[in-house]
């Protein structure tokens, strides 16, 4: 209770109340004789400036207010924009054979690579690190390849013996044979532990593909997440190349 009473007091503009009784006093002791008029003059000057000061005190601390408002509603809005995961993740050299090998561990249902260049499952390495742990993952059922029409002998010479030496090989269907641009190629699919479908895209030619013994390989890929609206982009772009 006493301290609604404080809160109240302190609430109160002792300045103003101050000031008016101040000035009634003056006009009282005027109207009794006992102060002249040059007296009541100054008393009221006087008065006056101690008001135009604490105005201008108050004006001071408003704008101290509204200044640390305003770099508090930034700082929330950098806070909130770091907390939003990013659409897509650049993933570099050091991280891409991980990289590769998880998203083939956790991905589920049916894959879909979008024109990967076979000429980088010519060594047993790559294969067993990108195309194998996706054949023999269990939680995937399917996996779709569209490729491009000079593809073809690459994948009979290269791709068809390997995956046929893998478990579970009867979930690798035979490609969709398109004509494709050599421009992006992505895998896609839905990936644990969320179930949401993810990509890891890539781009042809460099910085993004290296040359290694004649034979291109990624060297920088996007793992774009799910929230990303690229995904759907990317699922559409599938979609046009199939049906054209």
């Amino acid at each position: 209770m006493a301290k609604r009473r404080m809160n109240k007091l302190l609430r109160i503009d002792w300045d103003i109340i101050a000031g008016i009784a101040a000035a009634m006093m003056a006009i009282v002791l005027h109207l009794l004789h006992i102060v002249e008029t040059d007296v009541l003059l100054t008393i009221v000057l006087v008065l006056l400036a101690l008001l135009l000061f604490r105005d201008l005190r108050r004006e001071s601390s408003d704008e101290q207010v509204a200044h640390a408002v305003e770099q508090t509603r930034t700082t929330l809005q950098d806070l909130h924009q770091a907390l939003e995961p990013p659409d897509a993740v650049l993933i570099g050299p050091r991280r891409l054979r991980a990289e590769s090998s998880r998203f083939s561990e956790t991905a589920r249902g049916e894959m879909l690579w979008f024109n990967v260049c076979f000429t980088m499952f010519k060594t047993q390495q790559v294969f067993d690190l990108m195309l194998r742990p996706a054949i023999e993952n269990k939680l995937v059922d399917s996996i779709q390849f569209v490729s491009s029409e000079t593809e073809r002998e690459l994948w009979n010479e290269y791709m068809l013996p390997k995956i046929q030496a893998c478990d579970d090989s009867q979930k690798v269907r035979e490609p969709r044979w398109c004509q494709l641009p050599e421009t992006i190629s992505f895998i896609l699919a839905e990936v644990e532990p969320h179930g949401g479908t993810e990509a890891l895209l890539s781009f042809w030619g460099e910085p993004f593909m290296s040359r290694t013994t004649g034979i291109e390989v990624p060297r920088y890929i996007f793992r774009v997440q799910q929230h990303s609206e690229l995904v759907p982009q990317l699922v559409e772009l599938e979609r046009h190349t199939r049906i054209g």
